[in-house]
């Protein structure tokens, strides 16, 4: 699931940043500060997995001028964190650990993944990659054993560019200290942050800081209205701070001392793999829309396939199959019949004859060293080239039509522009799968032609017939035909040879047994062409084109691994294993 959050995550940051034109570009960035949060809460299960001696990890969020900074070095009664009252001033996650937390930053490193760890003094303003980790010689009288966070705003307008840094901060924390100022909470960044955390289930404490006089009661008033807006969980504790101008800091009340000892034992890391169950189903079918999308966009495509392809076949069956002028295939068949025959005197042509049109399968591989004369004048192969180029054609012109109406246009006019560009390959492969077939196919005409023959032997009569019939001239001239270059449909249907054969056979006593094995000829074309040259061909081409597409601009996962995460999102109901 962890690598899946973080392919979700490329995939989202690729494509707004290539596609920022024709996007929702807000809708995205939170998707994809909801999947940064999603997988440094992941992490931080691995985390607390490796260091189970870790101690609590408390982070003070805010936004900007709030006072983080502040509250910070009153926890920890020092002045290591930096304060400034311009807004943007901390822009590194900055942690500090008490003197007897020494094992503190174990496995900090492994948390933050990509982020460096760096001593605070050298913090570099030019990159938001980093983060720091000190010792703190002084114990706290305010804070249980943990490790406290600064971080740095997640409203200003330069956030976005440190944000990364914030959510992964946010995320490794066991607790949570909000401090907002009489001037910010009410901000709509705040009550959205709290809103994206509440399945975290952290405990929380909110600082109202930056108080005057008389002011307290209706801002308390006024953020429990909030919070109750947003969450679901019980209003937490608030903690007045107004500010001391003596010493330059809020002052921590006395009331309050222990409620951040109190509130760490709400904290109960055994719900870290539920938790982080309900976070990815709380956005996944948000994350998952665009990707639904392109899947639904897959199936259309599909379906208009499958119907090319069905209609291509249509038009094979009527205009080759069943065209009472152009079906050739089952005249061949007669042909060899004729050579099956050996009539007197032309037992040397007709056998010559007889290995062109059953040339062996074995010679498919060496097309380009021989001259294949059954191929050379196929109304079958001529007629399934057009058919090809004719579907292309259509499909072209539906997908332009998608691009112009459909919601997902770029997908539909990316596979326009992928098609194009392959078209002349298609229709080459096309062209060979189709040699392929026909010169295979010569198999099937040669077992016709030898099931008409052991029917006539059943014949005795018919067959004495078909051998005293004087059609010596006429078969000389198809002999001499197959065996220089190739039989046209005009030298075996309008050949009186053949015409004399077909029309003994139609009325004899085999006529209607005749008629069947031409049926079943022509429905083993049938198959065959659909199967070698339409599925195996151009239909699987055509159904993987989708898979070319850019990932840069489009999220191609596949349908079967969304299944198998999806699967394992609803089985995994104690918690989500890490893939």
């Amino acid at each position: 699931m962890l690598e899946f959050i973080q392919l979700l995550n490329y995939r989202y940051q690729a494509i707004l940043s290539q596609r920022s034109h024709d996007v929702d570009k807000i809708s995205y960035q939170q998707r994809i500060d909801q999947l940064v949060l999603t997988e440094a809460f992941m992490r931080r299960g691995l985390f607390i997995k490796d260091t189970t001696l870790q101690p609590l990890q408390v982070s003070v969020i805010g936004p900007t001028q709030a006072g983080k900074s502040s509250v910070v070095n009153v926890l920890l009664d020092s002045n290591l964190a930096n304060v400034s009252p311009l807004a943007g001033h901390t822009i590194h996650p900055q942690g500090y650990a008490q003197r007897d937390n020494l094992g503190a930053g174990e496995g900090l490193q492994r948390y933050f993944g990509r982020f460096q760890q760096m001593p605070l003094d050298q913090m570099p303003r030019d990159r938001h990659d980093c983060y720091s980790f000190s010792q703190v010689d002084s114990k706290s009288a305010f804070l249980p054993d943990c490790v406290l966070w600064d971080t740095p705003d997640f409203d200003s307008i330069d956030s976005s560019v440190y944000r990364e840094g914030v959510l992964r901060a946010i995320a490794l924390a066991d607790m949570i200290i909000l401090v907002v100022s009489k001037e910010k909470y009410a901000d709509q960044s705040v009550w959205d942050m709290m809103a994206a955390l509440e399945a975290l289930h952290q405990p929380t404490l909110i600082c109202l800081n930056k108080l005057s006089e008389g002011s307290e009661e209706l801002l308390l008033h006024s953020l429990k209205q909030k919070w109750q807006a947003v969450r679901k969980d019980a209003f937490p504790e608030v903690v007045p701070m107004y500010y001391q101008k003596q010493i330059g800091l809020p002052l921590w009340p006395n009331s309050h001392k222990e409620v951040l000892k109190k509130l760490s034992n709400q904290v109960d890391r055994k719900k870290q793999s539920r938790n982080e169950q309900a976070l990815v189903q709380k956005y996944w079918s948000e994350w998952l829309e665009p990707i639904v999308s392109e899947h639904n966009a897959a199936l259309e495509w599909q379906k208009i396939v499958d119907q090319s392809i069905k209609q291509a076949l249509e038009n094979y069956q009527r205009d080759y199959l069943n065209h009472p002028h152009h079906y050739e295939t089952f005249q061949h068949a007669l042909a060899e019949l004729l050579a099956l025959l050996e009539i007197p005197g032309l037992a040397g042509f007709l056998t010559g004859a007889r290995r062109v049109l059953t040339w062996p399968i074995r010679k498919v591989m060496n097309l380009g060293q021989k001259r294949l004369h059954i191929a050379d004048s196929s109304q079958e192969l001529v007629l399934l080239n057009q058919i090809a180029e004719h579907t292309l054609i259509q499909l072209l012109d539906q997908l332009m039509d998608k691009a112009d109406a459909e919601s997902q246009r770029l997908w539909w006019k990316e596979m326009g522009s992928l098609l194009r560009r392959q078209r002349q390959d298609v229709l080459h492969n096309f062209t060979q799968a189709a040699l392929a077939y026909h010169l295979a196919f010569q198999q099937d005409v040669e077992k016709t032609a030898q099931r008409l023959y052991h029917k006539l032997q059943e014949q005795p009569l018919v067959l004495n017939s078909l051998r005293a019939t004087r059609v010596t001239a006429d078969a000389t001239a198809i002999a001499l035909t197959l065996h220089m270059g190739g039989i046209g449909i005009h030298d075996l249907v309008f050949a009186p040879a053949m015409l004399t054969i077909t029309s003994l056979l139609t009325e004899s006593a085999i006529g209607s047994y005749m008629h069947k094995v031409e049926n079943d000829l022509k429905q083993q074309q049938l198959h065959k062409v659909k199967q070698a040259l339409f599925v195996d061909s151009m239909g699987k081409f055509l159904a993987l084109l989708p898979e070319q597409l850019s990932s840069l601009n489009h999220f191609n996962i596949p349908v079967a691994q969304l299944k198998a995460v999806e699967q394992q999102l609803t089985e995994k109901r104690h918690g989500l294993r890490l893939l």
